[in-house]
């Protein structure tokens, strides 16, 4: 048995068709992110793709204390309600303190936990709260350390808050030192998760699961697999997958060495989407 997530207009999982979280890492700017917002917009609407913007106002869990974190949590949240509006497409932010989950819950359509917080009980808390409130979702991505199973806690944390609205990303294992590797028979674990009143959506993350962590001042990466992992991922059947794109990534803010250049993103997709329908749509483990 499983579940649905609502994020907005969009439904994720339940044989809906695959949706796409996507955006800049960071919220460099109103202009850029719509620009960005658009292209994948168009190109998912193309295809038949649900789609979500993405982008953070604040990244706090950056290498190195001089790195750019994003415009911050009140003009931040303005430009993504904003973007939101143009667009006319859902949108999600991270949130990285209980006492952000409120205003964020006001912005945005689905409020997500980064992977290294996604055992912190009050931030769960909160979050789930505000997401309940609001009739918001939470995307949770499953913490490096830990095994799929072991993510039936935040799911169980945030129903004890009142929010079932729920789905998890799958962003890569930590593997010895500086490489991340991704378990499919994990990913299908993860989309069996015995939860109660279902197991969440899933979602895969293309792009930060090409990161090469902790290789110095800047996270590393290797961008070029990532069209292979979004075929991968496709044709096993997660639920949407979350792609980071820039017109020029070296230039970015953040994750410049893992995000996508955006001009390669709607060709990806049209390769994606016909994996989607040569696997038989939404695919169900036996």
């Amino acid at each position: 048995m499983a579940r649905t997530c609502r994020v907005g207009g969009v439904e994720i999982g339940g044989g809906r068709p695959l949706a796409v979280i996507a955006g800049p890492c960071v919220l460099e700017s109103f202009d850029l992110g719509l620009r960005i917002g658009e292209t994948v917009r168009d190109a998912c609407a193309a295809v038949g793709l649900g789609f979500v913007f993405k982008a953070s106002f604040d990244k706090a869990n950056r290498s190195s204390v001089s790195s750019a974190r994003g415009p911050g949590q009140e003009a931040g949240l303005d430009a993504l309600a904003r973007l939101r509006e143009r667009l006319g497409v859902p949108v999600t932010t991270d949130v990285h303190l209980p006492e952000q989950a409120e205003a964020v819950a006001r912005a945005v359509d689905l409020l997500q936990v980064p992977a290294f917080l996604c055992r912190q009980t009050d931030l769960l808390s909160a979050v789930g709260a505000a997401a309940a409130r609001h009739r918001r979702g939470v995307n949770v991505k499953k913490g490096q350390f830990l095994s799929p199973t072991e993510m039936l806690g935040p799911v169980r944390k945030l129903a004890a808050a009142g929010c079932a609205n729920v789905m998890l990303t799958e962003r890569g294992t930590f593997f010895g030192y500086h490489r991340l590797v991704n378990d499919f028979i994990g990913v299908g674990d993860l989309m069996d998760l015995p939860a109660e009143g279902g197991a969440p959506p899933v979602c895969f993350d293309v792009t930060h699961s090409t990161q090469l962590p902790g290789a110095g001042e800047q996270t590393g990466g290797r961008p070029e697999r990532a069209p292979l992992l979004a075929r991968a991922a496709a044709a096993a059947g997660v639920h949407a997958l979350f792609v980071e794109c820039h017109p020029e990534p070296a230039k970015g803010a953040s994750d410049s060495a893992t995000m996508l250049p955006l001009d390669a993103v709607p060709g990806l997709l049209r390769v994606v989407a016909r994996v989607r329908e040569a696997a038989g749509g939404a695919v169900e483990t036996p």
